[in-house]
This record gives structure tokens, sequence and C-alpha cells, in this order.
């Protein structure tokens, strides 16, 4: 093999990014584990996955007894959503204890549960909506008798916010502060976070005029005129911004989701992915926060641990894996 050659090779490999995690990036980042496909592994198997990945942080999208199960012992800290369709039952105390007990408390003594989430992504017309904050009420009262330090959020989305740029301009919209300001006293009250899913790969596509890929990859070199470097920080922080506005300054968010995808849409190319997780995991641990709240890590779960085959929706909705179904990694 000529030098040249050899030169080349290195100048390749020096230029691969390995997505892998520390103990260190896993201290703020966890991925989602959705089950929407017919080719999964077995629920034993992905638990085992996130240990031999060193990825200690979960978050789920129902009360599974067999992901509650395969989880005993494994120090994986869980984020725990509420199934959607027993949100209004819940808003009997009883029924909220009950549920409590059964997925909650009899696994409490070997598994992790962090945070219980009422509500993915609901807006203040939806049906559900009106039951949200009293299911959130029984399950949190539910949990504090039971003396579990587990604390019941909410998770929501940037559609429920306006004026978000610049980012300090940001404020909930007309329809939603009757809906979201009672939940974020409840939320202060009880020392909990706000959850919100943050994707600046929909924003990006929805005005390619206005964002810039490398904007929204955090590969910009130098910040806007406003002050930011990427799209993340700025969606981020017009949460806070309209958190400000309605009364709660100090109250932290948790991003639930974020990702990108890999196929199926614009800019959804498996480097685009690779770029935008592999940045995201080191902007969220590095400690240098956002503009808006600087010097701090950024709790984020990364979405998700699988491409799913029969997620609804447009086509980027199968692919945002960062795990094939055979468990090897796409990046």
């Amino acid at each position: 093999m000529s030098v040249s050659t050899i030169l080349l090779l290195v100048g390749i490999l020096s230029s691969i990014r390995v997505l892998e995690f520390t103990a260190a990036q896993t201290q703020v980042v966890g991925i989602c584990y959705g089950v929407n496909g017919n080719n999964l592994p077995s629920k034993q198997e992905v638990v085992d996955l996130y240990k031999s990945k060193g990825i200690s942080r979960m978050r789920i999208y129902s009360p599974d007894e067999e992901t509650l199960q395969a989880l005993r012992g494994s120090n994986i800290e869980l984020t725990m959503d509420v199934a959607g369709e027993t949100l209004q039952s819940l808003t009997d105390p009883n029924v909220a204890t009950d549920w409590v007990h059964r997925y909650v408390t009899s696994y409490s003594q070997d598994v992790n549960f962090k945070y219980i989430v009422v509500g993915n992504e609901v807006h203040p017309n939806y049906d559900v909506a009106p039951y949200i904050l009293p299911a959130m009420t029984n399950i949190q009262n539910a949990i504090s008798s039971a003396n579990l330090q587990t604390k019941v959020s909410t998770a929501i989305d940037a559609t429920l916010l306006t004026n978000s740029y610049p980012p300090n301009n940001g404020v909930f919209t007309a329809d939603a502060s009757p809906y979201i300001g009672p939940i974020i006293n409840f939320l202060v009250k009880n020392g909990a976070p706000l959850l919100a899913n943050v994707y600046p790969y929909f924003a990006y596509v929805n005005d390619q005029q206005d964002i810039n890929l490398p904007y929204a990859l955090f590969t910009q070199q130098g910040t806007n005129d406003i002050g930011y470097q990427n799209l993340f920080d700025a969606m981020l922080d017009s949460i806070y911004a309209a958190l400000e506005k309605i009364g709660a300054p100090n109250l932290e968010i948790v991003v639930s989701e974020s990702g990108w995808p890999s196929a199926g849409g614009d800019g959804a190319l498996v480097e685009n992915a690779h770029a935008y997780y592999y940045n995201l995991i080191n902007h969220a641990n590095s400690g240098s926060g956002t503009p808006k709240r600087p010097g701090r890590p950024i709790q984020t779960f990364l979405f998700a641990m699988f491409d799913e085959n029969q997620k609804p929706g447009a086509e980027t909705e199968r692919h945002f894996g960062l795990f094939n179904p055979d468990k090897s990694s796409k990046y």
C-alpha cells in the first residue's frame, strides 16, 4: 500500500465521528423507546441494549409491564407516559391511585422512575385537554402518598407558542394560555419541570427560505444577528421566554424528544441525522446551556431508539431510529 493511500485512509477514518455514549453523556442524554414496529427486538433485548451501550435514561410511551419487568435492577432512569386512552379515567382519584399502585409502586423498589408524563403534545382543542391537569394532580397525589420522589409533568410541542423569533419574543398563543397556565402553576408548586419536544428538523423543513441547514444541524460557524449559533437553542429559549411571560421564570425544561429522520423527506438523509444526533449529544452534555440559560447541561431525550415501520403519519416518522431492528447502530 502506498504512502499516499495510507494517508488518504487515515484522513477518512479521522473524519468519521462515531455516535456513542459515555457515562458523562448519559447523565443528561437518554433515548425514547417507541414500539410502533413489527420487527423490533424483545423488551428484554432492548433493555440489554441500553445497558450495553451505556444509555442510562429511557422514555416509554405507555406503562408496558413487560418493559417494566425487564427494567428491574437495571438502574436505567425511566420517564413513563400515561397511555392516552386512559387519561379521562385518571380524573377519578381512586382510579389514579390504582394506576400508580399497579405501574409505579409495584416496581419502585427496583425500577428508577424519574417522571410520569400525562399527555404528549396535547393541544387545548383536543378532547382530552380538560383531563390533563386533573389526571396530573391525582397521579401526583398518589405518588406522594406512596412516599415516592417521582415527579409528574406533561410534554408540549412548539406549536403552543407564537412569536418565537427572536426567541425573547416567545409567548404562548391566546388559545394555549388558559390551558397551559394552570399546568405551569402545578409544576411550579410541585417542583417538577416542564417537558418539551423540540424538533429543529420540522422547523427547518417548514421554512427552508429563512432557516439554513447548518443552523439546524449545529454546524453553523459563529452566531447569527440575534446571538444564536443553532436552532435548537433558539427553540428552547423561546419556550423559556414564554414561561417568563406566564410567571414561571425559574421553571426548568426537560427536552423530552428531539431527533432528525434519516429518510423519507426533505433534508432527511443519514449524514444529516448523524450530524444532528452527534452534535446534539455533545451540546446537551457540554454544560454551555443556551443563551437564556447558560452554564448548565440540557436534559435531553433523543428520538428514537429504533425506526418504527408501523408508525402512522408522514414517511419521515418511520425513520428516526438510532439503531436498526437487528440492534446494530445506524450510525
